[in-house]
Parts: C-alpha cells; structure tokens; sequence
C-alpha cells in the first residue's frame, strides 16, 4: 500500500492563505494600474487645458491689427489743405487767428 503524504479535496490553511494572498495582490497590483492611467490622463488633459489657455492669452495680448482709414470723398484733398494752412502759418504768411479761422472754415 502507496501513502500519499498530501491531502486530497479542499485546499488546507496555508492553501487558503496563499491563495488569498495572490488574489489580494492581484487586485492591489489592478487596482495601482488604474489609478496611475487615471492620473497619468489627468495630468495630460492638464496639460493640454494650460496650453490652450496660454494660447487664449497670447491671442488676447496681441494688438488688434489698424483698419486702413478709409478716406471720406475729398479726404485727402482736406488734409492736403490743412497742411498747405500748416505751412503758410508756420512761413509767418498767416497769424495765429488767420489760421484758426482757415482751418475752422475747412473742417466745418
């Protein structure tokens, strides 16, 4: 007669504890591995969140781009004018009320 020395059906004590044990570390090992893609993704969508604002900023911060003035009919006839007044005035042609008066009658 053969004597096997290990027993036959449920596992013992030390099978219970060792297989508790592997299932428990599993589960820790599962359960690190999602907190860490959890975190990982929160920091690139951080990230990305800062980028943009920054961007938003360095939009915001630019000078808006000056509209060409479009000029009025007889607009640049009326600035050639006043600087036609501007140097007869500055020539000493024109006294200071003379040239107040020229330049109020052309720009009313």
């Amino acid at each position: 007669m053969v004597f096997r020395a290990g027993r036959i059906g449920r596992p013992g004590l030390l099978g219970t504890v060792a297989r508790t044990a592997v299932v428990a570390g599993t589960a820790s090992a599962t359960a690190n591995a999602v907190n860490r893609r959890s975190q990982q993704r929160a920091a690139e969508q951080q990230a990305y969140a800062e980028q943009q604002y920054a961007q938003q900023e360095a939009y915001a911060q630019q000078p808006a781009t000056p509209q060409p003035a479009t000029p009025s009919p007889g607009g640049e006839d009326l600035i050639a004018k006043l600087q036609q007044l501007q140097q007869l005035h500055d020539s000493g042609a024109l006294t200071d009320d003379e040239f107040a008066a020229a330049k109020a009658k052309l720009l009313s």
